[in-house]
C-alpha cells in the first residue's frame, strides 16, 4: 500500500513533503548535528567501511564518536548491528541517533550517506562539517533514473556543505577521491577547504596520496610524505578506504602522530574480507561486494591471499534493484571462479529463481579460460542459501577458497511482503562446517 501511494503522488510533492519531514525531524531534537562535528561518508563503494575506519581512528585518538552506517551503529561505548536494510535511517531514527551522541558526550558523529537517502532527504538538517566521497560507479541507477540523477544525488550533500553553521574553528572541507573520474564534479562545489586523496600525484600539500606501497596477505604498507603507514585489512581498496579516512581525520585536525597510530589499530569491518576458521583445510571468507565494481576489487584483494580455485556463493537483489547487474555478476563468476553456486540473496518481491537463473544465465553464457560453466558440474544453482553454502564448503578441497559474497555481515534477508527473516552469512558457514566435523573459532 505504501508503495502504491508513492507512485500515485507526483514527485515535487512527494519531495518536498520528505524535505519538510527531515526538516521537522531536526527541530523535534533540538537540530543535535549543530552540538557535533559531522563527517558525512558517500560513493558506491567503501562507504561503510570508511565510516568506521573514520570513527575507530578517532576513537583511537581519544575522542568520543558516533556513527551510522550500513553494517552498524555506535554511539559512544554502544554499539550495535544495523538490521534494519537500510543504509541511511528515516530522518526521526537519524536525528535521534544524533541526539543521544549529544547526550552520550560524543565530539564526533560519522555518517554514511547514501544517494537514495540525499533523494529523499534524510540529509537535510544535519549540519554536515566534512563531506567525504569514495567512488563512483553504476549502482542503484534504475532507482534513480539515470547514472546523471545517480551522481547529482550524491553531490547534493557537496553542495549543502558550505551553506551550514561554521563551529569554533572547524571549517567545512570536502575531501574527495581524485584518482576517481569524477572528482572534478565532486571538487566543483564551494568548501572552505578541499582535500584529495589516492594514489597519483598530490595537487597541494594538503592532500593525502600514498607512495611506497606494498600490498600483501599479511595487510598494506605505505607512506604519505614523510609518514609511513601499516594497515592489516588487506587489498587496494582498503588502502583506498584508510587513505579516505586519514583525509577526513585531517580534516578535523587530527595530528600525524595519532592517525598513524589510529590507522596501525584497524582491524577488517565485520563482513568485509572477514575469515571464518574452524581448522578447516580451506579458506572461508564472507565479504560485501554486491555490484560489479565491488566484486572486482575483491578478486583484486584475493589474488594477494595463496589459494588453489574459488568456489563462490553468490546470487543478486530483488525489489527492482539494478537488474542489470546480475548477468555480469554471472560472467565474473565464471571468468574468476573454479565452481560457481547461485543462491537466493534479498529477493524482496522478486521471484527468487528468477533472479538467480539471470546471474547462472551470465555464467553460462561466458566461455574464458576455464571453459564453459555447465550446471550439475562446476555451475549449481540453488535456491536455500544455507544449502548453497553448505554445498560449497562439501566441494572445498585443500588449498580452496570458500568464497561468500552478496550480504557480509546483514543479519537479515529481505524478502516478501517487506518481511526480513533473521540470517548471517557468518553463521551459515559455521554450521556448514560444523556439519564436516570443524570446531569454528570466532
Amino acid at each position: 500500500m505504501k508503495e502504491t501511494l508513492k507512485k500515485m503522488i507526483p514527485a515535487p510533492v512527494l519531495g518536498a513533503y520528505h524535505y519538510a519531514l527531515a526538516v521537522a525531524a531536526a527541530f523535534a531534537y533540538g537540530r543535535p548535528s549543530e552540538k557535533l562535528v559531522v563527517i558525512g561518508v558517500t560513493g558506491t563503494n567503501g562507504k561503510s567501511t570508511t565510516t568506521e575506519y573514520v570513527g575507530r581512528i578517532l576513537e583511537h585518538a581519544g575522542h568520543k564518536v558516533g556513527w551510522t552506517g550500513t553494517t552498524s551503529f555506535k554511539v559512544a561505548g554502544r554499539e550495535w548491528t544495523n538490521d534494519r536494510k537500510m543504509t541511511m535511517l528515516g530522518r526521526f531514527a537519524t536525528q535521534k541517533l544524533l541526539a543521544d551522541m549529544v547526550a552520550a558526550g560524543c565530539e564526533y558523529a560519522v555518517i554514511e550517506t547514501s544517494s537514495q537517502g540525499i533523494a529523499q532527504s534524510r540529509h537535510v538538517g544535519i549540519d554536515y562539517d566534512v563531506a567525504v566521497f569514495t567512488n563512483l560507479t553504476p549502482e542503484h541507477i534504475e532507482s534513480h533514473g539515470g547514472f546523471d540523477n545517480y551522481r547529482h544525488a550524491k553531490g547534493r550533500l557537496f553542495a549543502a556543505l558550505s551553506l551550514g553553521r561554521r563551529k569554533g574553528s572547524q571549517k567545512k572541507v570536502s575531501v574527495v577521491n581524485v584518482d576517481d573520474e569524477h572528482a572534478d564534479y565532486f571538487l566543483s562545489f564551494p568548501a572552505d577547504e578541499k582535500i584529495g586523496f589516492g594514489l597519483s600525484s598530490g595537487r597541494t600539500d594538503s592532500d593525502v596520496f600514498a607512495t611506497n606501497v606494498a600490498l600483501s596477505s599479511t595487510g598494506t604498507t605505505f607512506s604519505i610524505g614523510r609518514e609511513t603507514f601499516s594497515i592489516s585489512p588487506i587489498g587496494r581498496f582498503n588502502l583506498m578506504n584508510a587513505l579516505a579516512a586519514i583525509a577526513a581525520c585531517r580534516a578535523v585536525g587530527l595530528s600525524w602522530e595519532k592517525i598513524k597510530a589510529g590507522v596501525a589499530s584497524l582491524r577488517p569491518v565485520p563482513g568485509r574480507l572477514e575469515s571464518i576458521v574452524a581448522g578447516q583445510p580451506f579458506s572461508v571468507i564472507v565479504d560485501y561486494a554486491p555490484e560489479p565494481a565491488a566484486l572486482a576489487a575483491l578478486y583484486d584483494a584475493l589474488d594477494l591471499i595463496e589459494h588453489r580455485r574459488i568456489i563462490h556463493v553468490l546470487g543478486s537483489t530483488g525489489g527492482g534493484r539494478d537488474v542489470a547487474r546480475r548477468r555480469i555478476l554471472g560472467e565474473m563468476a565464471a571468468e574468476r571462479d573454479g565452481v560457481v553456486i547461485v543462491t537466493n540473496e534479498d529477493p524482496y518481491d522478486d521471484e527468487p529463481m528468477g533472479i538467480i537463473r539471470e546471474v547462472a544465465e551470465g555464467a553460462e553464457r561466458f566461455e574464458g579460460s576455464k571453459g564453459r560453466r555447465v550446471e550439475g558440474e562446476n555451475l549449481f544453482l540453488i535456491l536455500d542459501r544455507q544449502e548453497a553454502i553448505d554445498k560449497a564448503v562439501e566441494l572445498a578441497e585443500p588449498g580452496d577458497l570458500v568464497l561468500l559474497t552478496g550480504k557480509g555481515c546483514e543479519p537479515v534477508m529481505a524478502v516478501a511482503n517487506g518481511q526480513k527473516v533473521p540470517w548471517d552469512d557468518r553463521d551459515a558457514a559455521r554450521k556448514a562446517l560444523a556439519k564436516l566435523g570443524y570446531a569454528t573459532h570466532r
